[in-house]
Order: structure tokens, then C-alpha cells, then sequence
């Protein structure tokens, strides 16, 4: 949930009002804004970075004054990180603040340069490198340039020709601006969110606004519910990729401009933090931001089964109703999920007395818990102002709320008139703590839900409470504004001199949501801490669920921001269900990977209404949702009922694809161990594993699970075949794998997909681990592994490797040590006519105690078994190997290799094993002829 409907009469109207202020911008804005910065003095400081002064060139009063005087801090922060930090150096400024985000400190202000001839770098110098990064400057006009160490390729370039359609570096109280030159065959990928209609790549003049918007992902190329400045930076040079990203951690709104051969941030206030990540590879690149930003947050094993949701689950009896179809459908289910419905008035931390009563849907949770389902409802920010609200009135008595004019601001969401938590107030954090608390006594949830925190408002400017009439009086849509309002135009904060593209259409930046103007803890503005709203109550909620029972949180959360990964899951907000929605779907669960959101996912088969027939897109979005990290069906209050069981077709497609992600939850928990340890994404672009094949650059329509999984859909309608791109090397089928396909180089291969049938592969080189799949993640859980080898096809020399991690998913951590987990890394050759599988564990006592067993090795792509068999368990060899049998198949359709032979090759089952998980095993064997 939920909407916003975009164009209401009054944006339409907005929409004329900005027209013709934009006739007046493009007359009389001029394309260079500022003059730049002369650097008349630099330094060493204390830290072993460098202290710069920079002194406006010439002024000019253009979206305000120059600010004259600034001061430049560059630090190698690691051997991979570089920053560069800019600000007023006179004068403190708004900066993400350091306990949301935690990070080395700048230097103070004011430092006293030029003074220490034992610390004075030379203005002649112009350099100081790093391990990978070198950093380059240019005195007057002031530019720098940082570039790679290794190879001399500039990544970062402020330099601007008169020819530029930028400006050198402009620093002014709301406005900031600075650019970069890029090559044109540079390939970028982020400054998220958006709805990206040309794929993951960022497209040329397409316009890229980052400001947290209640917008739903409908709208294309618009800012929608979070902010992520930072892009990733492909380049192929003479066939060897090399990778980097550049940060801009500010949150404050700005517009970025990428014309193909450079790109200019326009921001409306804060300072120029930069963050450069040298890579080299897109593994590396996230690795580096994560451990900037914090790594994924870990998820419980329950989170990585199938979800289903919908606004207008009436009450109680619809979704025992909703569980007992997907029994019968035989279609997997872990978690049911509550929009408001469960609420008394729309009002948080409530249940409704009469549709969802405490004691029954206490005793429906306790039920459910012991089957091993799991139970999250939804959350929105805004407080109903309401005195007989045991929420408002400890909220209240404690002061929470955001001010304007030294009184709690009035918004309207759907309980009617809300006030907003302040969650940068230490107090508001522990009264949220407080409040969950007091909910999750009446209602044992497993996780919250936080949604409408961009933060949404149905109304906009000052508003007050009519004394004249029931607001909102349940007669027509929730979302219309109701309360009496007034314009608020009269600071600087709340009409900035320069307008960002807000919605597409320069909207005002309090437009439906808070007034800029209004005041958080210690006097911070709206107008700087806005895109941070959503970050700052994930990080209350995570304090606040972990703290009930100590277990692992599972938060979803609507808005983030960058480090939002850290503590919750994403979804990407309110899609429709058309095939367009269905495709665009990828490119955004790919890029929340890269910022480092790896638990992310859509609402399959989409949240508002489509014209029918939605039954075949319904059967190919859930043969795509199955493969996010986060899987779950969720639909509007006016949609037609979309559970999966609504249809027989759906029904089996879902079987289908979900059974297979069943089998897959062990692989999908290790990435998820993976994506916590070095940010690895676990659903990521075909260019992370093959990062050398420029062809993979902009593939938007496939993706990997993991770095060896690849998911090929079906995406348009009435289409039974899909034309996948391959890259080179062998490819299995884990729907059959004993079907192959083969290439030297990259190529499109079309593949029979009926209705049912979704195309996933296996790349060679690969371990993965499967179980027998089941209906619960909790079943699924504890049944036997089989371990899939794959090698190269027909190959006579060869190897492959893969890992496995279990834990006691309750745990808040996700490790090593503590005796609840054990890992396990696996290991295949295949040499001088002599096959050898073996795994090396690392604390084996909790595997060993839940009794987790290896009862088949598949290996794909070499010849049967020769002889000399032979099993050793931690060292001893197995003398009983009765129950062991083999079974083996001809690979029967491999893809026509270039020199048209086919190689012979076999798929070999083991069967009958009886491996224990905890303990080292090794395995081998003569080939045969």
C-alpha cells in the first residue's frame, strides 16, 4: 500500500502553474551558473589528508550569493576508499548526520592553514596518492580529478571548457554544483530510485531526481520513495573491465544531469561529501560500499519463503480463508501479511475489536507459529490525533513529534488529521520502541511492515483541523485531503531559489508531504533531513523489534536511503500489473543490489488494477517473483483477487517456480550470509560474473541469482519461446539438468517456455546446495541435501566449488563462533583421468546437532564412473557403501558447439548417501571411457 493517485485535479493544476514558471526559467537562467574557486592554500592534516582554502572567483547572485570562502578536506580513507569533502569553512552546515550513518569526521573548521611549514604540501604539487586512487588538483580555476592508480584512467573529472554546458564548482547556501567529464562509453548504473524504462543502465538526458516521493513506481524517470546518489561506473578497456563508484552522501534534494560524456549534480544544500570506491570488479565496487555504509542487514530463513498480502483482507475468517487455498493448491506459503485492515481506525499499534479481535487473532497467531507460519502487518508514520489514542497521548507527554512554529505539524494520512514522529529525537526512539513493544503483547508479530515514509501527506502547507465538519467522513476516497490548509511559501526553505524536478514537474518540494519550513530535534530542517525520514525510523523500528526478544528483525521498508540495507528489506512500492511493470521489475531489484539492499523484491502480479486478463501475466510474474530475494504477492483494495491459486494455470506455474526456489533455499540463505558478510547482491546483472563481455552491459531482461544462477523469463504476452543471451561456457538446466547448452562466445539462444515453464540455469564451475523442497521454509529446512557439481560439458580436466551456511536464523547476527552455525565450503576436480568432490567445514557442532545430512551428489558434465569408488568422512574411509547407487543419463540435448560435434557427456547421479553436513567428507573416482 498505497496510493497516491499522481494526477488529481490539483497536481493538473500544479502541473499549469510550473509550465509557465519554466518559460520564465529557461529565458532568463543562464547555462553557466558560477565563476569557480581559486585553491590559495593546502596542507597535511593531522590524519595524514589534506587541508585545502578556496576563495570564490567572482560572485554572482544567480539561485543566491557565492559562499566566498570554502574548505576542501581529501583523506585516503582505505586502500580503496578515497573522500573529498567541501564545505563553507566558516560556517557549519547541514551534513547526514554522523550518528544515522557512522563515518569519520571531517576536520573542524577554521583550521589554521599555512601556519606549519612541517605540514605544508606544496600548491606545485597537484597529487596525492592512495594504494589504488590518486588524486589530482588544478589551482586556479580550482578542479580536481581522481584517477586509477594502476592504469592512469581518470574516473572523476571537475575541469570544465567553455564549450561545457556546466559550470566550474558552485557553492552557495541552496544551490551546489559541480560536474564530471565521463567517456561515452562509460557505463553507469544507480542514482535510484526511478522507474527505469530503458533497463538498468542510467540513459542519456533522461532526468534523474533524488528527493523521497509517496510516487508510485508507475511513473517513469520520476524520484520516487528513496535516494541513492551513487552510481557505478563500468568501463571495457581493450576487453578488461574495470569498475568504480562514486558516492554523494548528501540528502538533501538534487537533480543530476548525465548527457552521455559527463554529469553535473545540482543540489539544493548540504555539502559535497564524495566517496570514491576503486573496485576493480562490481563484486568488489559493492563490497567497498557496503563496508562504508553498513553491510546488509541479515535475514531470518522464514523471510526467504513465499509472502502473501493484499489491502482488503476484511477480517480474520478471509485470511485463515487465504491460508487454507494455498494448501489445498499445494503452493507453497510462509508468511501472510495485514495491510490496515487489521487496524481499529486506520490507527497504528491497534486491532480492530470487531474484524480482528485481540483474543482470536491471538490464539490464530499461536497456531499458525506452531505450523511454522509467520505473521507481518503494516505501519505508517503518521500518529492519529486522537486524545482517547494511547499512542498519541504518550507521544504527546513525550514530546516526539516534528514542529512547525513550536507546534507538533498537522498532516492527514489515513486515520485523518497525524502528527509525524521526529525520529532524529533519541526520545521519539524510545517511545517507538515503547509502542512496539506494547503491540507486539497485544499481537505477536514477526516483523513490521513501515510504509508511507517518504513521508506521505494527502494535504499540503499549513494545516489545521476543521471545527465545521468530520474529516475524513468515510464517504469518499481516503486520499483526498480534507483537513484546512493554507500555502506555506513565505521562508527560503519552502521556495528555494533553484527548483528542483520534484514528480516530474518542478512540484513544490513540501508538495504532499512535510512542510520544509518544519522543525526536527535540535532545530534541524525538513528542507535538509527529508530523505532521511524513512532511514531514521528503520533504524527505530530495528532497535525497537530487536529489543522484544532479542531475535533478528525483519523489517520492509517503503523509503531508504543510502545505508537503509543495513537495517531492512525493500519492496519496490506500488507497480501496476502490465507486462511493462512485470520487465521493469528487474532493473530495480538489480539496482537495490548495488546500493546495498539485497533483499528486495516487487509485488508480483501487480498492485493496482490492470484492464483483464491479468491470469497469463500472473502466471509469468510468478515465474520471475520467484526468483527475488524477496517473494511475495501483494494487490490493491480495488484489483480483482490475485492469490496464486486463483487460477488453475497460475496454480501450476506457481508449483512450478516456487517448488524450485524451495529446493533453492539453502543457496538463496547462503547469499543472504554472502550479502551480509561482503555485500555481494543475491539477485545481481549477468556483467557482475561476467564483467569483460560489454554485451551484458544493459541485459535488463535476465538476471543471476547468486553468481551462478541465471534467470531467463518470459516478459511479454503470448509468448512461448524467449530468446536468451548466453555467455560463454556450458549452461544446465536445473528443471532438467540434463539438458546443456554450450558456447565459446556470447550468444542468443531461443528457448521453448510454455505457459508453466520458466528457464533457469547453472553455470559450470559451480557447487550449489539443494533440499527436497517442501511447503514451509521450516519443513524444507530440515530435509536432505543434494549437491549439484557442475562442470564444464565433456571436459576431461576441470574444477568447481560452492559454499553453504546455516545458522539459528533467530540470531540478531549472522556468524561464526558462537556455536550455532556452521559453513561449509565445497570442492570438485576433475584431473588426470580422477574425479574428487570434498568440503573443508568450519564449526561443525550445530549442523551435527540438528542431524543435516548429504543424501545425493548430482555432477553434471562429465563421463560415468569409471572405478576405484571411494568415500572418506572426516579422514576415515566409509567401509559400508551398500546403500550407495549410481545413476547416470546422457546430457540429451546439448547446444551445437562451434566446430558442430557434440561432446558425450553424462549427468551422474550418487544416491544413498548418508553424509553428515557437519563433517568433512571427500569422494572419488576413475572416469570412464
Amino acid at each position: 500500500m498505497k496510493f497516491s493517485f499522481s494526477f488529481s485535479l490539483m497536481h493538473l493544476l500544479l502541473v499549469l502553474m510550473i509550465c509557465i514558471t519554466c518559460v520564465n526559467l529557461v529565458q532568463t537562467t543562464p547555462t553557466k551558473i558560477g565563476n569557480g574557486y581559486s585553491l590559495i592554500a593546502i596542507e597535511e592534516s593531522p590524519d595524514g589528508g589534506l587541508i585545502g582554502y578556496l576563495k570564490v572567483k567572482k560572485k554572482n547572485n544567480v539561485y543566491g550569493p557565492d559562499i566566498p570562502d570554502l574548505q576542501l578536506y581529501v583523506k585516503h580513507e582505505t586502500d580503496n576508499r578515497l573522500r573529498i569533502h567541501i564545505t563553507d569553512a566558516e560556517k557549519q552546515r547541514w551534513e547526514v548526520p554522523y550518528n544515522l550513518l557512522p563515518r569519520e569526521s571531517a576536520p573542524s573548521l577554521k583550521q589554521t592553514i599555512g601556519k606549519s611549514r612541517k605540514s605544508q604540501f606544496p600548491l606545485s604539487s597537484s597529487q596525492y596518492s592512495g594504494n589504488e586512487l590518486m588524486f589530482s588538483y588544478t589551482t586556479d580555476p580550482f578542479t580536481f580529478s581522481v584517477k586509477r592508480k594502476s592504469n592512469g584512467q581518470t574516473l572523476f573529472n571537475t575541469s570544465s571548457e567553455d564549450s561545457d554546458p556546466y559550470s566550474n564548482l558552485v557553492f552557495k547556501d541552496q544551490y551546489l554544483e559541480i560536474s564530471t567529464k565521463l567517456p561515452k562509453d562509460a557505463s553507469l548504473y544507480g542514482l535510484g530510485e526511478n522507474t527505469q524504462p530503458h533497463g538498468i543502465k542510467i540513459y542519456p538526458n533522461d532526468p534523474y531526481t533524488l528527493y523521497t516521493t509517496d510516487q508510485s513506481a508507475i511513473n517513469l524517470n520520476m524520484d520516487l520513495y528513496g535516494s541513492h546518489p551513487m552510481y557505478m561506473d563500468m568501463r571495457n578497456v581493450k576487453g578488461e573491465a574495470y569498475a568504480h563508484a562514486v558516492l554523494l552522501l548528501n540528502s538533501n534534494g538534487m537533480d543530476v544531469f548525465y548527457r552521455g560524456n559527463s554529469l553535473t549534480y545540482k543540489v539544493i544544500g548540504g555539502v559535497l561529501d564524495f566517496y570514491f570506491f576503486a573496485g576493480p570488479t562490481p563484486l568488489a565496487v559493492v563490497d567497498q560500499y557496503t563496508q562504508f555504509i553498513g553491510r546488509p542487514a541479515p535475514m531470518p530463513y522464514w523471510s526467504f519463503g513465499f509472502h502473501q498480502c493484499r489491502w482488503g483482507y476484511h477480517n480474520l475468517s478471509v485470511i485463515e480463508d487465504v491460508i487454507a487455498n494455498y494448501k489445498k493448491a499445494k503452493i507453497p506459503l510462509d508468511v501472510i501479511w495485514n495491510d490496515d485492515d487489521h487496524m481499529d481506525g486506520k490507527k497504528d499499534f491497534t486491532l480492530n475489536p470487531v474484524n480482528y479481535p485481540g483474543p482470536k487473532l491471538r490464539a490464530f497467531l499461536e497456531k499458525i507459529h506452531a505450523e511454522g507460519m509467520h505473521y507481518v502487518v503494516i505501519n505508517d508514520p503518521g500518529i492519529g490525533v486522537n486524545k482517547s489514542y494511547g499512542t498519541y497521548q504518550r507521544g504527546i507527554a513525550n514530546d516526539v513529534f516534528i514542529k512547525y512554529e513550536g507546534k507538533p505539524f498537522i498532516a492527514q494520512v489515513w486515520p485523518g488529521a497525524v502528527h509525524f514522529p521526529d525520529f532524529l529525537n533519541p526520545k521519539t526512539v524510545e517511545w517507538w520502541g515503547d509502542e512496539i513493544r506494547r503491540f507486539h503483547e497485544l499481537a505477536p508479530i514477526d516483523g513490521l511492515w513501515i510504509d508511507m515514509n517518504e513521508v506521505s501527506n494527502f494535504c499540503t502547507g499549513l494545516c489545521t483541523i476543521p471545527e465545521d465538519r468530520i474529516c475524513p467522513n468515510g464517504t469518499g476516497p481516503g486520499w483526498i485531503c480534507c483537513l484546512d490548509c493554507k500555502n506555506v511559501t513565505k521562508t527560503k526553505w519552502d521556495d528555494p531559489p533553484y527548483q528542483i524536478n520534484a514528480s516530474g514537474i518542478q512540484a513544490p518540494i513540501g508538495y504532499k508531504t512535510i512542510a520544509t519550513s518544519a522543525t526536527h530535534y535540535n532545530g534541524v530542517r525538513e528542507y535538509d533531513a527529508h530523505s532521511l525520514y524513512g532511514f531514521s525510523e528503520t533504524i527505530a523500528t530495528h532497535k525497537g523489534l530487536q529489543a522484544l526478544e532479542g531475535k533478528r528483525p525483519f523489517i520492509l521498508s517503503r523509503a531508504t536511503f543510502v545505508g537503509s540495507g543495513h537495517y531492512a528489506a525493500h519492496w519496490t512500492g506500488d507497480n501496476k500489473g502490465t507486462w511493462e511493470d512485470l520487465k521493469y521489475s528487474i532493473s530495480t531489484v538489480m539496482n537495490f543490489g548495488m546500493f546495498g539492499v539485497p533483499m528486495v523484491g516487487s509485488d508480483i502480479c501487480g498492485f493496482y488494477p490492470a484492464a483483464p486478463p491479468l491470469e497469463e501475466l500472473c502466471n509469468r510474474w510468478i515465474e520471475v517473483g520467484a526468483f527475488y530475494p524477496f517473494s511475495r504477492d501483494h494487490a490493491n483494495y480495488y484489483s480483482p483477487r490475485q492469490e496464486l491459486y486463483q487460477w488453475k494455470s497460475v496454480a501450476k506455474s506457481a508449483r512450478n517456480a516456487l517448488g524450485m526456489r524451495y529446493k533453492l533455499l539453502p543457496y538463496f540463505y547462503t547469499l543472504n550470509y554472502e550479502a551480509h558478510k561482503t555485500g555481494a547482491p543475491i539477485v545481481r546483472p549477468l556483467f557482475f560474473t561476467f564483467p569483460n563481455i560489454p554485451e551484458l552491459y544493459e541485459l535488463s531482461t535476465q538476471f543471476l541469482v547468486g553468481s551462478s544462477v541465471m534467470v531467463s523469463p518470459v516478459l511479454e504476452k503470448a509468448k512461448t519461446k524467449v530468446s536468451a543471451l548466453f555467455p560463454p561456457g556450458t549452461w544446465y538446466s536445473l528443471f532438467d539438468m540434463t539438458q546443456a547448452i554450450v558456447s565459446k562466445e556470447p550468444h542468443y539462444r531461443s528457448l521453448d517456455a510454455p505457459l508453466n515453464v520458466v528457464n533457469v540455469h547453472l553455470y559450470q564451475n559451480t557447487i550449489i546446495p539443494m533440499q527436497r523442497g517442501g511447503m514451509l521454509t521450516k519443513h524444507a529446512r530440515m530435509t536432505p541435501f543434494t549437491i549439484i557439481v557442475a562442470f564444464p560439458l565433456g571436459a576431461s580436466q576441470g574444477e568447481a566449488k560452492g559454499n553453504l551456511y546455516l545458522d539459528v536464523d533467530e540470531l540478531p547476527e549472522m556468524k561464526l563462533g558462537n556455536g550455532k552455525s556452521t559453513y561449509m565450503d565445497f570442492y570438485a576436480t576433475a584431473t588426470n583421468g580422477t574425479v574428487k568432490i570434498w568440503s573443508e567445514v568450519q564449526e561443525s557442532k550445530y549442523a551435527l546437532d540438528k542431524g543435516w545430512y548429504i543424501e545425493k551428489v548430482t555432477v553434471l558434465g562429465l563421463n560415468a564412473i569409471g572405478g576405484a569408488f571411494e568415500i572418506l568422512s572426516d579422514g576415515t574411509k566409509v567401509e559400508d557403501t551398500s546403500k550407495v547407487a549410481f545413476a547416470s543419463e546422457e546430457h540429451k540435448y546439448i547446444d551445437k558447439l562451434e566446430d558442430g560435434g557434440h561432446k558425450k557427456s553424462m549427468m551422474l547421479d550418487i544416491k544413498g548417501l548418508e553424509l553428515p553436513i557437519g563433517k568433512n567428507f571427500a569422494m572419488s573416482w576413475k572416469m570412464g571411457n
